[in-house]
């Protein structure tokens, strides 16, 4: 195989389709609490939270009564 984006088989004939891509493997972990993770998971309580107030205010009733069904 070659650096270029092509191939030229036992035969002579021209395979431009032939070149394969780098492969790697990731060793780093990404499972668990990673910083990552974290921060996303954060910002998806914020906006929870402000959804909870915005839902409060626009009802006039609390989150624990609209949850009851009062």
């Amino acid at each position: 195989m070659t650096a270029r984006s092509y191939t030229i088989e036992e035969n002579g004939t021209f395979n431009n389709f032939a070149v394969e891509p780098e492969m790697y493997v990731d060793e780093s972990v990404q499972t668990g609490f990673t910083q990552y993770a974290e921060m996303m998971n954060g910002r998806f309580a914020m906006i929870g939270f402000v959804a909870l107030l915005l839902t409060e205010a626009l009802s006039g009733h609390s989150f624990i009564s609209i949850m009851l069904g009062q």
